[in-house]
């Protein structure tokens, strides 16, 4: 089963739930390589020079063709693991609906969220309220480049005839339900 969508929809969290009632293991592509990671601090860690300037300098545009052609990278790793995995969830932004078309033995999804609730959830990831105003900006591109990214995620899903689940107004185990009907 592999679970895609943008930043903050919920796939890590869905994924772990699905996961756990199918008995396999759940994995994310975020293991695989980060591109450049959430641009804000949290208790662990602050956010590195190079993802402040990634964020700060390239337009959402440009942060969209950086962040494809990483994936575009990673994608022979993604097929290695579905190849020779026996039972598992796979989850993460990079699962791009058009190659995992071409994937046989596998079932996808792609979760979708109102641009509302991705804002919330990276607001308060991010702890927007008490962020400075360099912060706010940073979060704010990563929020832009999420929604553009989902807009052309579900673009494709929709050429494609796959299949997407609204998380809003679900709990976890709604969505999880929907994931495996």
């Amino acid at each position: 089963m592999l679970i895609g969508g943008t930043s903050n929809v919920g796939k890590s969290t869905v994924a772990e739930v699905v996961a756990g009632r199918l008995g396999v293991e759940h994995r994310s592509t975020d293991y695989l390589a980060r591109h450049p990671g959430r641009p804000w601090r949290t208790a662990e860690r602050e956010v590195p020079p190079h993802v402040a300037e990634h964020y700060s300098t390239l337009a959402v545009d440009e942060l969209i063709s950086s962040v494809l052609e990483h994936y575009a990278r990673l994608w022979p790793r993604i097929e290695e693991i579905v190849d020779t995995a026996d039972g598992l969830v796979l989850e993460g932004s990079a699962l791009w609906p058009e190659r995992v078309a071409k994937l046989t033995g596998v079932r996808s999804v792609w979760l979708t969220a109102a641009e509302d609730t991705i804002r919330e959830r990276i607001h308060d990831g991010g702890g927007y309220s008490t962020a400075t105003d360099g912060e706010r900006a940073l979060m704010d591109k990563f929020l832009a480049r999420s929604i553009r990214f989902q807009q052309l995620v579900l673009a494709d899903v929709e050429r494609l005839g796959l299949r997407h689940v609204e998380v809003d107004g679900r709990s976890v185990a709604e969505v999880a339900d929907a994931i495996l009907a």
